[in-house]
């Protein structure tokens, strides 16, 4: 099953939802995503509208893994996680994320509604783990409503079967058993803004329009791979997306930052670095050797294809997408303008580093402190135009408000200043169409 946009899944929900129209239902959006979707099921159901605040906890060195999830109030849902997440760690992520939700809280402006003695729908736009709306129904549960709803229009099949716990009532649209990110069932699943929500709560009207995307099929060494294509006139350059494992070309985070790009009069390619069919191999998504490779293959793609020849070549990658752009800027040299990191990992690509000669950007948020660490480390071993940018009160994924419109901000200002000069590449570094050391081709 797939949906236009978050309206469509919402006016979907709505009709397995019909039964509670009369009973004045309170809708709890899990921001931001989510906060459309609400809107349109508490209009349709006549029923109020809210947001419930929750923040996934982050393992140890590996922000995109859940552990589990907290919220403003301080309850805790724990998942199985490694032995060595030692309670002091717990204790100061949890308040990590207990002071993000105090931001967002402020920001948002109101206190939250009460749930108590209520038909409550819990509503996300897709659920993966589970984590962030066990958490959320976990909330909800500490103030007694009559009846809880989980509301989603996809999951897992196995993350269905872990809500039945919390919730009275579970309404999945769609569990897919090759379920891979939530955007990939949504032709739209752009990034919603901290502005857009405030409208939201507030009954404002918004447009849902979908967004119309240039979709494109790559055709490399055999494999179809799935891309997003945009080129204004004039652009001066194209950037190449390369996210992190687990996501896709319909990254919401990826795509609101090419969108400003695009703005800006930079071409953008967002693609998918694996086939479905990969996508599903474990340790594939985690290859980043393999990745860059791919990523190799797909530039040299974009060098041949008419509308985008002579366009210099930008990479901008994020978690171990960081680390495929590194090992591609590696393999092809000067080819490759300059490279932006977006919370990534370019130490999965330590071994090739001092290959990196195109200009790079690490942009790390200041809260993401193991990631920062790891990414002090490669910007020591880069040998060409290099800077390490801190984006204060940021944690690994730019949740917070206006921080991923930070990181955009300083993409567009390093790839205006470094997309159309050529890397400068020493001699004796210089493996025209070789293979760095360390750099393991497939």
């Amino acid at each position: 099953m797939r949906f236009e946009n978050r309206e469509d899944a919402a006016r979907r929900l709505v009709q397995k939802l019909a039964r509670f129209r009369g009973q004045h239902p309170l809708v709890l959006a899990i921001p931001r995503g989510a906060a459309i979707m609400g809107r349109v099921m508490a209009d349709e159901l006549n029923g109020e509208m809210d947001i419930v605040l929750v923040r996934k906890l982050r393992a140890p060195g590996q922000p995109e893994l859940a552990i589990g999830a907290v919220d403003e109030h301080g309850h805790m849902f724990l998942t199985g996680y490694p032995s060595d997440v030692s309670d002091l760690y717990l204790k100061q992520e949890k308040q990590t994320q207990m002071e993000a939700l105090k931001r967002r809280r402020a920001v948002y402006g109101r206190a939250a509604a009460n749930p108590r003695g209520r038909v409550v729908i819990v509503v996300d736009d897709g659920v993966a783990t589970g984590s962030t709306m066990i958490a959320a129904l976990k909330s909800v549960r500490e103030a007694k409503p009559a009846h809880v709803i989980a509301a989603t229009a996809v999951a897992p099949p196995e993350t269905v079967d872990r809500l039945r716990e919390f919730a009275d009532e579970i309404v999945c649209l769609s569990s897919p058993g090759d379920f891979r990110a939530v955007g990939q069932y949504f032709d739209d699943f752009g990034q919603v803004s901290d502005d857009e929500v405030v409208a939201l709560l507030k009954g404002e009207v918004r447009s849902f329009a979908p967004a119309v995307d240039p979709e494109i099929t790559i055709d490399v060494r055999g494999r179809r791979l799935r891309g997003i294509l945009a080129r204004p006139a004039d652009s001066k350059g194209v950037v190449v997306f390369a996210h992190g494992s687990g996501s896709s070309r319909l990254s919401s985070r990826n795509r609101h930052v090419a969108e400003v790009l695009n703005q800006h009069g930079i071409a953008t390619l967002l693609f998918d670095l694996l086939t479905p069919e990969e996508g599903r191999v474990h340790d594939m998504r985690f290859d980043v050797g393999l990745l860059g490779v791919r990523l190799v293959e797909v530039t040299e793609w974009v060098a041949d294809r008419p509308d985008l020849k002579g366009l210099p070549i930008g990479y901008f990658g994020a978690s171990t997408g960081a680390a495929a752009a590194m090992i591609a800027a590696a393999r092809l040299g000067g080819k490759i303008a300059c490279i932006v990191s977006r919370g990534g990992r370019p130490d999965l690509a330590m071994e090739v580093a001092d290959h990196v000669f195109a200009p790079t950007l690490l942009i790390v948020g200041g809260d993401d402190r193991e990631v920062l660490e790891l990414n002090r480390k490669v910007y020591d071993v880069i040998p060409g135009v290099k800077e390490l940018s801190v984006v204060r009160g940021a944690s690994h994924l730019f949740e917070e408000p206006g921080m991923l419109d930070d990181v955009a901000r300083r993409a567009v200002a390093w790839f205006h200043d470094h997309l159309e000069t050529p890397a400068i590449i020493p001699s004796s570094h210089a493996h025209e169409g070789g293979t760095p050391h360390g750099l393991v081709t497939r």
